[in-house]
């Protein structure tokens, strides 16, 4: 193999630097250029130089709100041995905010893989080979790609940055995260002090109605077809009623680079579908948001699926269905926000300790009303396919 990359959560990539000219400082020569680094063997035959390249979110967004969401989605599709240790994989690559991405100009002997293997341990990240295998900060594999568990003592990682985002304390925050609490202390559900604030009203970007409306209306058209998939229906027909169903409603332009993907592809994956049809709970959230749900109860039981596909297909336009919604006020919003990312910390908390979750939480439920809410509240700016689920 020629490549090899490690992938980290870290706060910042400046003493990479470091410990790349220490790492290869017997036997090589390195030129650094910005983030990307020559590696030149002084050995008169047998060279193998390198070429390594270091990015951030920082530095290269794209790469990762590209990239990071397929690694997850790869992974998932995993058939893994360990259940548990899936679980550790996902919520490793759900905060990895560093790429070092190494290419060997031959492929690489046992001798490159010590040095990658030393980097890997510096940076306390997981290396990743071309055929899926992944590599834990002590060398040994965690994974095989057919889901085999490796020797590796893999526990996952996460920088400050990745976890607290860039916090901004204020006394409304530290208001809303007290509501908050003493719920979870009625209910005996556990938290933890360290979990920050969500923002003021005043920082957030709230969504639009219009922007919530036609997000709700595309939505369920997708969601829609990803059951169609996941029940192996005559695709092509299915393909061609919702493609004129977000002609008529006026929405496709607001589709997600992956729904689209997922809407046009020849042969859609049957477990993406399934994935997609979670989405139910997120589409849910934005109902509630506009004014066409009463309340969110807890996340306990499936929302109501029929009632959401009725709102939307008695509507004749998209005009129809915006002229029946309210946008809730930022402030109801923001609450059930901060209810439900602490939700998903206990839901977490216990999943990865083996416990059942408290008070009968589905986490999936958990997870995708998260993605409606933190997108409503344009956290981070975020687009839909990835809202971090960090907790």
């Amino acid at each position: 193999m020629r490549f090899f990359t490690i992938f980290a959560s870290r706060n910042d990539i400046n003493d990479i630097d470091g410990f790349i000219t220490q790492i290869f400082h017997h036997g090589f020569h390195v030129v650094r250029n910005k983030n990307e680094y020559t590696i030149k063997s002084k050995r008169l035959f047998g060279k193998n130089n390198m070429i390594v390249r270091v990015e951030s979110e920082d530095t290269a967004p794209d790469y990762f709100s590209k990239n990071i969401p397929g690694m997850m989605r790869m992974y998932d599709q995993v058939p893994f041995q360990d259940e548990h240790l899936k679980t550790l994989v996902l919520t490793q690559i759900s905060v990895i905010n560093t790429m070092i991405a190494i290419e060997t100009g031959k492929d690489y002997g046992d001798d490159y893989v010590d040095l990658f293997h030393k980097l890997l341990n510096q940076v306390d990240g997981i290396g990743f080979i071309p055929n899926g295998t992944l590599i834990g900060r002590d060398g040994q594999v965690i994974v095989f790609p057919d889901g085999t568990s490796g020797p590796s003592k893999f526990t996952p990682v996460s920088c400050t940055k990745k976890i607290r985002g860039q916090d901004i304390d204020s006394s409304e925050g530290e208001a809303r995260k007290r509501k908050t609490i003493t719920i979870l202390q009625h209910m005996g559900i556990p938290y933890i002090e360290g979990l920050p604030q969500l923002p003021p009203l005043s920082n957030i970007q709230l969504r639009s109605r219009e922007e919530a409306a036609k997000r709700a209306v595309a939505l369920l058209i997708v969601i829609q077809y990803a059951c169609d998939v996941a029940q192996e229906e005559d695709l092509k027909a299915s393909k061609e009623f919702f493609l004129k169903l977000l002609n008529k409603y006026g929405v496709e332009d607001v589709l997600t680079e992956q729904e689209r993907e997922f809407l046009h592809a020849e042969e859609p994956e049957k477990q993406e579908a399934v994935q997609i049809t979670w989405q139910y709970e997120a589409h849910w959230v934005l109902l509630w948001a506009l004014g066409l749900v009463n309340t969110l109860e807890f996340p306990t039981e499936v929302c109501n699926s029929s009632y959401v596909i009725e709102l939307v297909s008695n509507c004749s336009s998209f005009d129809d269905f915006y002229q029946k919604t309210a946008l809730r006020s930022g402030e109801e919003i923001l609450d059930e926000a901060d209810l439900i990312y602490r939700l998903h910390w206990a839901c977490v908390n216990d999943r990865v300790h083996g416990r059942e979750v408290a008070a009968g939480m589905q986490e999936s439920i958990v997870i995708e009303r998260r993605r409606g809410l933190f997108w409503l509240i344009g956290h981070r700016r975020e687009n839909w396919d990835c809202v971090s689920m960090d907790t």
